[in-house]
């Protein structure tokens, strides 16, 4: 339960926060790669990475993350399907071996199928989801957004002596 309402807080908290829109998308985006590609695979350290040193925001990572874990485990047959077919098509045998005989590029694990598949399929995905999530976060600030901040029940919290306990004991 205590999860469920931190991850709420999250939610929230980057819903509201000053990030721009598109640092939101962006990390819904990279998040959506952590969620659709199996997690202990070594290109995950890259899209870790680059959330940690790019200027998105951490909490759009997490929610794409969260968001896209069960669609990533419902699309398994799909993923390894595309996986299957590029690692079956002829033209491509020569790209697999030189990709499999380099030392970094072996630890990929792109001989899995699903793991080439899903990785495969979140590049195709990244830009529709990069421009579905600014959308939707410009939607939300506009208009629920707008809504929340304006009601009498958030100011009354957001004045409260719990509140202001809270935003000084809270660790940044």
């Amino acid at each position: 339960m205590l999860i469920l309402l931190r991850l709420l807080q999250s939610l929230i908290r980057t819903l509201h926060s000053d990030g721009t829109p598109a640092q939101v998308a962006a990390g819904v985006t990279l998040g959506a790669a952590l969620g659709l590609t199996p997690l202990l695979s070594p290109h995950n350290l890259v899209v870790v990475s680059a959330i940690a040193l790019l200027n998105v925001s951490v909490g759009g990572a997490v929610i794409g993350m969260l968001l896209f874990t069960p669609v990533g485990f419902l699309l398994d047959p799909v993923f390894d399907y595309v996986g299957a077919t590029l690692l079956g098509l002829p033209w491509l045998r020569g790209l697999w071996t030189a990709v499999y005989n380099t030392p970094i590029l072996a630890l990929s694990n792109f001989n899995n199928t699903i793991v080439l598949g899903s990785v495969v399929c979140w590049a195709i995905l990244a830009f529709p989801i990069y421009v579905a999530s600014r959308a939707g976060v410009v939607r939300y600030r506009s208009t629920v957004g707008a809504k929340v901040r304006n009601s009498r029940y958030y100011k009354a919290i957001a004045a409260s002596r719990l509140m202001t306990v809270y935003r000084l004991l809270r660790p940044e």
